[in-house]
């Protein structure tokens, strides 16, 4: 893990069905883009959460 990275949780929508996965991640936009890199860019993000210890 890098400095800084925090854990958000990120749903997303692909192919009409709905996805949760975790996203380790330094903020918000480099999550969704982590999601659309690995996941393609036709998935939709729905609702990125910072997940709290």
């Amino acid at each position: 893990m890098r400095c800084g990275t925090e854990c958000f949780i990120v749903t997303f929508e692909k192919d009409g069905v709905l996805y949760t996965k975790e996203a380790k991640a330094r903020s918000h936009i480099e999550a969704r883009r982590m999601v659309s890199s690995k996941y393609g860019p036709d998935s939709r993000v729905k609702k990125i959460v910072k997940k709290y210890k």
